[in-house]
């Protein structure tokens, strides 16, 4: 294994599928945008939204931007299927605007690696919910999910 090389690889079990996407949520809750980019191949592509990003080089500041827009982010992923080099993953995050204005952001991510592990395509598909902060259903503290929080699925989302 090298610097350029990400366990576990494929082609996926649903086992090691389900480490992988456990993985990538810590990485994107650590909320640091160099350590996230290097689970992706340098000229990785991404759809995010409506925005198209390629490589590592644009990865960071496209992280940068997002993690100064949406404060106190909170992330739960979960696997939704795997099969070869391919992961289908669901998610949900809370954050916040600089107003003090919450929501909810539902997802679907498509995911292909190559057989370095790293992630060579990531196609997400995201739209944003209000709430009032009183209806937030994620409470820890910034960082890693602790293990004994609920998923998505035991949060009803």
């Amino acid at each position: 294994m090298t610097d350029e090389s990400k366990p576990p690889f494929p082609p996926f079990t649903i086992e090691a599928a389900a480490q992988k996407v456990r993985l990538a949520e810590d990485a994107w809750n650590s909320r640091d945008p160099e350590r996230v980019s290097l689970a992706y191949t340098p000229d990785s592509k991404w759809r995010n939204r409506s925005e198209f990003v390629t490589g590592r080089g644009q990865i960071v500041p496209f992280l940068k931007r997002k993690w100064n827009k949406e404060l106190d982010y909170r992330l739960i992923k979960e696997l939704w299927i795997a099969g070869g080099n391919r992961i289908a993953v669901r998610f949900a995050y809370e954050w916040h605007d600089d107003a003090g204005f919450w929501f909810r952001s539902y997802g679907n991510e498509n995911w292909e690696f190559a057989q370095s592990g790293l992630m060579q395509r990531r196609i997400a598909s995201i739209n944003d919910l209000p709430i009032h902060e009183a209806d937030r259903k994620y409470h820890w503290p910034l960082g890693r999910r602790p293990d004994d929080h609920p998923g998505l699925s035991d949060l009803g989302l």
